[in-house]
């Protein structure tokens, strides 16, 4: 099945690719990957939320601003590669979570991106990863995403 008839079988639709907020491109193709810069959970332009997960941020709620993040850097990496049918799978994930220092529950929240990436690419969205707590994202985001993606 292609990725496109997945993402409309799962019922998702592909963002338009957010404008950068500084000087890069939202996705490099090199050597038969692309890789996506930082991804926030924009959605229709803006944040959803902002603020720190464990003091403000419901954690669950991260988890879902991961997964939007996730489809936001398969648009852009559609967009570098030419078409969204030319993303084979997913090499690596790299998850940034705005965290209270009690925090310590950034891989449950990063599973939002991990999660959606296996329901879109089955086998093939079996990922390494990295699930990290930093005390800011830029504009205050609560979770970054960056994913390395495997062209087809």
């Amino acid at each position: 099945m292609s990725v496109a008839a997945r993402l409309d079988e799962l019922g998702l639709e592909l963002p338009a690719v957010a404008a950068p907020v500084a000087a890069y491109v939202p996705a490099v193709v090199h050597g038969g990957l692309v890789y996506t810069s930082g991804q926030l959970p924009f959605s229709d332009g803006a944040l959803p939320e902002t603020g720190k997960v464990g003091a403000g941020v419901d954690a669950d709620a991260a988890k879902g601003y991961a997964r939007t993040c996730a489809l936001n850097a398969l648009a852009a990496a559609a967009q570098a590669a030419g078409g969204l049918d030319r993303i084979a799978g997913v090499l690596r994930v790299g998850g940034f979570v705005a965290s209270d220092p009690s925090f310590t529950g950034q891989p449950g929240v990063i599973n939002g991106a991990s999660e959606l990436l296996g329901e879109i690419f089955g086998d093939a969205g079996k990922h390494a990863r990295a699930a990290v707590g930093v005390p800011v994202l830029p504009l205050d985001s609560p979770v970054e995403v960056e994913v390395t993606f495997i062209l087809a």
